[in-house]
């Protein structure tokens, strides 16, 4: 039954009759269910879930109730609780992140990993391509240098012949009068290798030594212990000097015992061959002592000669020594302008000797007439002197009688009359100083002659030299017709007119020239000793000893801060300016004419072309330089592109060409505790071509900052220290510099890479001369009557500031040792005006103006410190700079110039098949 009940309610309820009984209990027993199912739920649940809470909220434990009334504390703590949470989950997605991208950045770092690995596989082949190119340079090197030794033939130092002490072998020539080098002079004692050595004997340790006058004697061993030739070793010597005069009248020693002193010399060698015995005079009356003494062989050097005496081309003509202790003061020295001064010519003298006549003198000048000559010359120039002034056409001074008692001199010899202040106050206020000969035909120069010349040339009054026969010191070395009038003495007629017809140039230049003459060779004990001794070594062809060098001490620096490149510096756009050296520096090829130039060059490096340029650079105290002395040893002059190596175009961008393809040039840059300044400006430096290093002459007592990190600009930086903070340490020759070229930069300056190209361009073209950048010039002071310094724009200049500047090095050797010492020391005294003094010292020796590149007018870097030239008193020193250098030199030796080179072409991309044009607009 149950069973059937059970399917007749899942049939639903069909079957029987009870199937809607079944349906209807079935449905109130869900209901019943669910009703008791939600009251549980309802009541019970909410009782148990209080009571629970309710038992948890009462426990002991207060810190650990969770449910229940929360303070205010409490409710805090909540907040942080659930705002770490947040923290939590955003850090986990940071994480998630991270991890993301670290999965990312390894997958990149395995691929350049691979790169790597691919680069270093490269660098091994570039490696092995370069040993291989070094390879065959070295080969082609090594051909070229077998090329060179076929062509050339080998040479090497001939062995240096030390003949024995006692040389009797020496052949002898008939008379002591017919000595020449040839017959009397030992060559084997001088071989061209030798370097010249001399030997000087100590005077005092010879009973003549006390004789002798003590200026002189002092003066003589000072120059003696500076000069470079001197050597204490006898036995190697080429020459050997001894110092006999002037002698002081009362204690001076017989004839025969000076004679038998100086064979008692200990190297004197029976004939005293080799051997130069040297008599200076210190007084126009210095009596020809040794004309009775016996000298053998041994040459003479002094500044009075008979012609039975003089042996020339063996014995030497000096000029007296006036400023034996002191150096010439030369603000006392009348300038050279204006050319033509209160008197035309001037003479004063007296003749010891009694003169004839007026009448006389007619009569002689009549018999000349007639053909018969005077007997004496001397009256006829009297009266023809006399007539000149007495004629009134020029203002003439002539005096044949001393105002007071003449000083003594040789027979037949004019005596100068008073002291020679006044003399010299005469000639400042002569164009023309006339020197009459002595009426001794016999007597070739006395010192009475010679003092007469002397102060002529030191205060700028042209000498007129009445007899040709006269030799004037130095005369086989210097050409006297460039600086006096050497007139025969029965010319006295015509002397007025030939003074007259001088044009004003020609007078400047002569006077221009003595004075450059009585500077070089007259002045002081240095310059006469130094000049006798070149004139023996030029006689016997041995080069000079090169001028030294100042010698750089470098301060240690560290360097390898990489240098960045500025972007208005080298941003050339596809304009090569040259190539960036990474081989070795390359040093200019060093002078190799010293031999050739004492056997080829003599008389004309002495004396050629007029003014004092060629005189300069062979001057006996700045001998011939090893490799700073060729001047025009590159291409000069504008040459057209195209027809060498350089090209055009392109090509022309990229090479020098001219003459000497290759060259370079050294930066050399004068700071003072500028370090962030200094940086900057090497940094600008970097990938410069043809450069060859930088000297950093560091003025500053104070060493750089240890720390200091120096950038790498690709070449070699020297940072070489001074002994004190002076502005003429730009210009020392230092060694480190191997090139001719020297671009002289301050250290704020501020130029383009292209602009240093073209000025370097420019400077090879002109050799000689300054080529910069900011220009100045010169200027005439009307109410002040004197000269100004300019700094203004303006088409015309003639100084070009060596803040910025190429120029030789050989000027470099000119300016630290032969310009006149009182120039550096008023650089020193205002540390200023060293450009200044740069440009009077080219501009007086080449008579030529400098050459400014590009229109720009300063150079100054953005954001540099203020330099010391915006100072007022900066201008006001170079006022007085350029008056007190005029002083010194005589003369205004600037001159102007309108020309200036621009690089208008110089950046213009050409293509190659185009027309050539040329380099300078």
């Amino acid at each position: 039954e149950l069973m059937t009940g059970y399917t007749m309610l899942r049939n639903g309820g069909v079957g029987n009759g009870g199937q809607p009984w079944v349906l209807r209990w079935s449905s109130r027993i869900r209901l019943t269910w669910l009703s008791f199912t939600l009251f549980i739920i309802l009541v019970f649940f909410p009782l148990i879930a209080h009571y629970y809470l309710t038992t948890i909220d009462d426990a002991d434990d207060a810190g650990k109730r969770i449910f229940g009334p929360r303070t205010g504390n409490e409710l805090c703590e909540v907040k942080h609780v659930q705002d770490l949470c947040r923290i939590r989950e955003s850090v986990s997605e940071e994480l998630l992140q991270l991890e993301a991208k670290r999965q990312e950045l390894n997958s990149e770092i395995a691929k350049l990993n691979l790169k790597i690995e691919a680069c270093k596989k490269s660098i091994e082949n570039a490696k092995q391509d370069l040993l291989q190119l070094k390879n065959v340079i070295s080969q082609t090197e090594h051909s070229y240098k077998e090329l060179m030794a076929q062509n050339q033939p080998k040479l090497s130092l001939p062995i240096r012949l030390l003949p024995d002490k006692d040389d009797v072998t020496f052949p002898l020539p008939k008379s002591n009068r017919n000595c020449r080098l040839h017959n009397c002079f030992d060559y084997s004692r001088c071989p061209l290798t030798s370097g010249f050595p001399v030997y000087v004997y100590n005077s005092d340790d010879y009973p003549f030594g006390s004789s002798l006058d003590p200026l002189i004697k002092q003066a003589f061993e000072a120059t003696v212990r500076t000069n470079v030739y001197v050597t204490e070793n006898a036995n190697i010597a080429c020459v050997y000097i001894i110092l006999v005069g002037e002698m002081q009248e009362p204690v001076m020693p017989k004839p025969t015992e000076l004679e038998q002193q100086l064979h008692s010399l200990p190297y004197w060698r029976t004939d005293g061959h080799n051997h130069l015995i040297i008599s200076l005079s210190r007084k126009s009356e210095t009596q020809n002592f040794i004309y009775n003494i016996s000298t053998g062989r041994a040459m003479i050097a002094q500044s009075t000669f008979y012609d039975v005496q003089y042996r020339p081309g063996f014995d030497i003509v000096v000029s007296p020594l006036v400023h034996a202790m002191s150096e010439p003061n030369f603000l006392e020295i009348p300038p050279q302008v204006p050319v033509k001064r209160k008197y035309l010519f001037s003479f004063q003298g007296e003749k010891i000797e009694s003169l004839r006549s007026s009448l006389q003198e007619v009569r002689s000048f009549e018999e000349e007439i007639e053909g018969n000559a005077p007997a004496d010359y001397d009256d006829r120039i009297i009266t023809t002197l006399k007539a000149v002034q007495d004629s009134k056409l020029d203002f003439v001074l002539v005096e044949f009688t001393c105002k007071n008692q003449p000083k003594a001199s040789l027979p037949t010899e004019w005596a100068l009359c008073g002291e020679r202040d006044d003399r010299l106050e005469l000639l400042k206020l002569s164009t023309f100083a006339l020197i009459i000969t002595p009426g001794d035909t016999h007597l070739v120069i006395s010192a009475g002659c010679a003092m007469r010349l002397f102060e002529a040339l030191e205060v700028g009054a042209i000498p007129v030299v009445l007899g040709e026969q006269v030799q004037l010191p130095y005369n086989d070395v210097i050409r006297w017709n460039e600086a006096a009038l050497i007139i025969p003495k029965p010319r006295i007629t015509e002397v007025h007119f030939l003074l007259r017809s001088i044009s004003d140039n020609d007078l400047l230049a002569m006077r221009r020239q003595g004075r450059f003459l009585w500077e070089t060779y007259f002045s002081t004990s240095d310059n006469v000793f130094s000049t006798v001794l070149a004139i023996i070594r030029t006689r016997i062809q041995i080069p000079a000893a090169p001028i030294r060098e100042e010698t750089a001490v470098e301060i240690p620096h560290r360097s390898g801060k990489a240098a960045g490149t500025d972007p208005n510096m080298a941003d050339n756009g596809d304009l090569d300016l040259g190539p960036v050296e990474t081989e070795p520096p390359y040093a200019s090829p060093k002078y190799l004419r010293n031999f050739t130039l004492t056997a080829m060059d003599i008389y004309r490096n002495w004396n050629s072309a007029p003014g004092p340029f060629h005189l300069f650079p062979y001057t006996p105290f700045d001998p011939v330089l090893p490799s700073e002395a060729k001047f025009l040893g590159s291409g000069t002059g504008f040459r057209p592109i195209g027809g060498g190596a350089g090209g055009s175009g392109k090509e022309f961008q990229a090479a020098l060409g001219g003459n000497v393809p290759r060259e370079q040039f050294t930066v050399v840059m004068l700071t003072y505790e500028r370090e962030e300044v200094l940086m900057n400006s090497l940094e600008r430096l970097n990938g410069l071509p043809y450069l060859n290093k930088v000297v950093v002459v560091w003025n500053s007592p104070k060493l750089p900052s240890e720390d200091l990190l120096w950038p790498d600009i690709g070449v070699p930086i020297m940072v070489v220290r001074t002994e004190k903070n002076s502005l003429n340490n730009r210009f020392l020759p230092w060694d480190e510099i191997e090139t001719e070229a020297i671009l002289s930069i301050d250290d704020d300056a501020h130029l383009r890479h292209d602009e240093i190209m073209f000025g370097f361009r420019v400077w090879r073209e002109a050799r000689d001369r300054i080529v910069g950048f900011p220009g100045r010039y010169h200027a005439w002071d009307i109410p002040h009557q004197s000269w100004l310094y300019n700094s203004n724009y303006s088409c015309e200049l003639s100084m070009v500031l060596t803040g910025a500047a190429f120029f030789h090095k050989y000027y470099a050797y000119l300016y630290s040792y032969v310009m006149p010492q009182a120039i550096r020391d008023m650089v020193d005294e205002y540390i200023n005006c060293e450009d200044i003094a740069m440009n009077f010292l080219v501009s007086h020796l080449t008579r030529k103006p400098p050459i400014k590149v590009t229109s720009r007018w300063t150079f100054r870097c953005p954001g540099c410190p203020q330099a010391l030239s915006h100072d007022d008193s900066h201008f006001h020193e170079r006022h007085k700079c350029i008056n007190f250098f005029v002083k010194v030199y005589g003369y205004m030796p600037l001159l102007y110039t309108q020309f200036r080179v621009d690089s208008v072409l110089f950046k213009t991309r050409l293509p190659h098949d185009k027309t050539k044009c040329f380099k300078f607009i």
